[in-house]
C-alpha cells in the first residue's frame, strides 16, 4: 500500500470506531432512564406509581423529536449567547444532509444521539422532584423548555470549545456538572416553589412529615442503575481521538480540546461513586440516602473527572456526599417539597463540583490561546450563569401554568392517586391502602 492508501485506511479506521464508540456509548446511557423510571415509581406511594412511570417514559419520547427538531440546532448556532450564528446552525436544522443517513458522515447522528440523551437526563432529574401532583401536559411542555432549549443554551455557552463562556472564562466542566445537574436542579426549584408542596407534606405549624415511597428497594436498584448509565454519559463527555471531529490525532481529549485519558475517567467515577456513597452513609445511616449519594459523588466530581488525581475526586465526592442531604434538609425548612432532593442532589452538588475544578485546577495551563485558564473566578461566574439560566425560566414557565390553572393536578385527583388519569393498576391484585 501507498502510503496515501495507508493514511486513507487509518482515517477510515478512526471515523468507524468513533461511530462504534458513541453508538454504545448511547446505548448504555439508556439506561440512566431505566433507572430513573425505577427510582421514581418507587419513590412513589402506590397509588401514584405509574402516573410517575408514564410522566418519565413520555419525557423521554417528546426529547427525542424536539431535540431533533431545534435543540442540535441550538447547539450549533448559540455559541455567542442569544444572537445566533445561522452559519454555524445550518448543519443542525432538520432538513440538513447530515440529519440523516449520509454515507459521507459518520459522526453527526451518534452526536446528536448521544446529546439527545443528554437532554433526557435534565427532563428525568425535573421528573423525580414533581412527581404526585404535576399535571401530565403541563409537564411535558416544561420538560421539553427544559431538555430540547434551556438545557442546549448552556452546552453551547460552556460545553463548546467556542462557547462564550468558554472562550473569556476559561469555564471548565467536563462531566457537566453544570450543564446538565445544575441547570436541572436550579429549572426544577423554580417550578417547584410555583407547583407547591404534596398534600400532607406540611403541617400547619411549617413541620415536615416524613411521606414514604411504596418500594425503597426499587428505588435503590434504580439510583444503581443510573449509576451504570454514568459510565455512558461520561464516557460520551470525550471526543475520540483521529476522528473527523478530534482535536488530536492520537490522544482522547475533552469537549475543549484538553488531552484525557478513558482511564482518568474510569479511575476518578469509580472514586467518586464510593466516596458520595460513604458520605452520605455517614451523615444519614439511611438507604435511600446512600444510593442517593452515588450521584452526590459523581456529580460533585464530574466537572474535573478528566484531570482529578483518583485520592482528590474521592475527597470532593465525599464532600458532596455530605453535602446532598444537608441541603435537602434546608430546603425543606424553606417550606419547598422536593420528593426525590433533585435541587440538592443536582442543582446543589453541581455547584460544589464547579467550584471544586476554581479551587484545586484554578491556574491549570490554557489548553490553547483560544481559552484562558481556569480561574476560581470563571467558574463563580460561570456558575452564576448556570443557577440563573436553570432557575429563570423554570420559575416563570411554571408561573404561567399556575395563573391558568394548569399546572397542579385537584385535590381530589391527588387524593384517590394520580394513576386514576393512567390506564392500568400497578399491583392489581394488592389492596391500595396507601
Amino acid at each position: 500500500m501507498t502510503p496515501e492508501e495507508i493514511q486513507a485506511a487509518l482515517s477510515a479506521a478512526a471515523t468507524i470506531n468513533l461511530e462504534v464508540y458513541y453508538y454504545w456509548a448511547t446505548a448504555i446511557m439508556v439506561l440512566i432512564h431505566a433507572g430513573f423510571l425505577m427510582y421514581e415509581m418507587g419513590a412513589s406511594r402506590v397509588k401514584h406509581t405509574l402516573a410517575s412511570g408514564t410522566k418519565n417514559i413520555l419525557a423521554f419520547a417528546f426529547m427525542i423529536p424536539t431535540f431533533y427538531m431545534f435543540g442540535w440546532w441550538i447547539y450549533l448556532a448559540m455559541t455567542n449567547g442569544f444572537a445566533p450564528d445561522f452559519a454555524a446552525g445550518a448543519g443542525g436544522v432538520p432538513w440538513g444532509e447530515s440529519m440523516g443517513p449520509n454515507l459521507q458522515d459518520n459522526a453527526t447522528g451518534v452526536f446528536v444521539g448521544a446529546f439527545t440523551l443528554f437532554a433526557c437526563t435534565t427532563a428525568s432529574i425535573l421528573s423525580g422532584a414533581v412527581i404526585e401532583r404535576i399535571r401530565m401536559m403541563s409537564f411535558i411542555v416544561l420538560a421539553v423548555l427544559l431538555g430540547s432549549v434551556v438545557w442546549v443554551l448552556s452546552a453551547s455557552w460552556g460545553w463548546h470549545y467556542l462557547g462564550w463562556m468558554v472562550t473569556k472564562w476559561g469555564y471548565h466542566d467536563f462531566g457537566a456538572s453544570g450543564v446538565v445537574h445544575m441547570i436541572s436542579g436550579f429549572f426544577a426549584l423554580g417550578v417547584l416553589i410555583n407547583l407547591g408542596p404534596r398534600i400532607g407534606k406540611f403541617n400547619a405549624d411549617g413541620s415536615a412529615n416524613v411521606i414514604k415511597g411504596h418500594s425503597l428497594p426499587m428505588t435503590a436498584t434504580g439510583l444503581m442503575l443510573i449509576v451504570v448509565g454514568f459510565f455512558g454519559f461520561l464516557g460520551a463527555c470525550v471526543i475520540f481521538p483521529g476522528s473527523p471531529v478530534s482535536f488530536h490525532p492520537t490522544m482522547w481529549t475533552n469537549i475543549y480540546g484538553g488531552p484525557t485519558t478513558l482511564s482518568a475517567i474510569c479511575f476518578n467515577t469509580l472514586m467518586a461513586v464510593a466516596g458520595g456513597i460513604i458520605g452520605c452513609y455517614v451523615k444519614t445511616r439511611d438507604p435511600f440516602w446512600m444510593m442517593s449519594g452515588a450521584l452526590c459523588g459523581v456529580i460533585s466530581a464530574a466537572a474535573g473527572l478528566d484531570m482529578w488525581n483518583p485520592s482528590l475526586a474521592f475527597i470532593i465526592a465525599f464532600a458532596g456526599g455530605l453535602l446532598g442531604p444537608v441541603a435537602a434538609g434546608m430546603v425543606e425548612k424553606l417550606g419547598i417539597d422536593d420528593a426525590v432532593g433533585a435541587f440538592s442532589v443536582h442543582g446543589v452538588c453541581g455547584v460544589w463540583g464547579l467550584l471544586a475544578v476554581g479551587i484545586f485546577m484554578g491556574g491549570y495551563p490554557p489548553i490553547s490561546a483560544d481559552i484562558p485558564t481556569i480561574t476560581f473566578m470563571g467558574q463563580f461566574k460561570g456558575m452564576l450563569v448556570m443557577a440563573a439560566l436553570g432557575f429563570i425560566p423554570g420559575y416563570v414557565a411554571s408561573l404561567l401554568f399556575k395563573v391558568t390553572g394548569l399546572l397542579r393536578a385537584s385535590d381530589a385527583v391527588q387524593l384517590a392517586g394520580m394513576d386514576v388519569e393512567v390506564v392500568g393498576d400497578a399491583y392489581p391484585e394488592e389492596i391500595r391502602t396507601i
